[in-house]
């Protein structure tokens, strides 16, 4: 099968083309840049801004089926930079899909579309979760929207499904695990609250592995077709050991300092005023979603996903921190 997957040179897009490839796919990605390391794999490039209909409408061309998984993350950006690549830019694939007749569509969202202000998550499906309200950053509102048009977007002639995996790591991140082990080797991090607030993550293996169960699920009137799907290792864990066990497998120091939540808060509220009146460059250290975030309890039911797919993580905590501590230390 022809497949496209969008954002193939990031760290979940790779794996996803990686594995595709492996299951005798024939595939394509559509970056904004090149990326060497999907050379070997013998992925075509394409390159192109997903906000582009008609540079999106020419990389869909043939294909059989897409992988949407693209998207601008983060907790700090103006909200235009943000809307443009995750609700246009979708409603570019949704266009393909339908311009060429493609039939198949997974698209990669996330557990913040359902986030509300400090209120704890704790062991839901997503059916039984409703959207947040009134985010305090763009990345949760604009994939929102995204997610909303690509669920309504099922039909007779276009399978749908959207996967929600929450905070990927593991061997390859280029960006969660590297930022935490800066911050703790400049004494920087800080936990948020106590530290014993549960959530859950997903090993980079799972977290490809659960769009691959979805893929082979996915069909007009599967079980899957039209919903949403809470993704993780099913393994919640404290934030602070959570903090503690990835940044041991690093090398690097533990972090031992607190912060509480209404002082984080008010930090995060400070530097959202101060990069946006001097501007700064860069990221502020803390927003106020951010704060959120870190000292709240977000762990989910894999139940669904496993009922209308199969999907049952491979890869422990355990094994994936073995599997990351030997990448980075030798």
């Amino acid at each position: 099968m022809r497949i496209l997957v969008t954002g193939g040179g990031g760290f979940l897009g790779h794996a996803l083309c990686k594995g595709l490839v492996e299951r005798g796919h024939e595939v394509s990605s559509f970056n904004r840049g090149f990326y060497a390391d999907l050379e070997p794999l013998g992925v075509r490039q394409v390159r192109g801004d997903l906000a582009d209909r008609e540079a999106m409408l020419a990389a869909a061309k043939g294909v059989d089926a897409i992988f949407h998984n693209a998207a601008k993350a983060g907790a700090w950006g103006s909200y235009d930079s943000y809307y443009e690549p995750n609700v246009v830019g979708t409603q570019n694939v949704l266009d393909a899909c339908k311009a060429h007749g493609i039939g198949k569509l997974v698209y990669t969202s996330t557990p913040s579309v359902t986030h509300r202000a400090n209120h704890p998550v704790e062991g839901l499906g997503a059916d039984e979760v409703a959207y947040g309200e009134n985010f305090r950053a763009p990345y949760p509102a604009t994939k929102t929207i995204a997610e909303r048009a690509v669920l309504a977007a099922n039909s007779p002639d276009l399978a749908v499904v959207a996967l929600r995996p929450r905070l990927i790591w593991g061997v390859g991140d280029s960006q969660i695990l590297p930022r935490l082990v800066e911050r703790a080797k400049a004494g920087r991090l800080r936990i948020v609250g106590d530290g014993l607030n549960k959530v859950d993550t997903t090993y980079i293996d799972n977290a490809a592995r659960a769009h691959f169960d979805a893929f082979a699920h996915l069909g007009v009137g599967a079980a899957c077709a039209g919903k949403a799907y809470f993704i993780s290792n099913g393994e919640p864990m404290p934030m602070g050991e959570l903090l503690n066990v990835l940044l041991e497998a690093a090398n690097a120091p533990r972090v031992e300092k607190f912060i509480t939540f209404r002082a984080a808060y008010n930090v995060g509220a400070m530097c959202e005023a101060a990069w946006k009146l001097l501007p700064l460059k860069g990221e502020p250290p803390m927003t106020r979603f951010l704060a959120e975030q870190l000292s709240t309890p977000h762990w989910y039911s894999m139940e669904p996903a496993r009922r209308d797919f199969g999907y049952v993580p491979k890869v422990s905590m355990a094994e994936g921190l073995r599997r990351l501590r030997e990448s980075l230390q030798g």
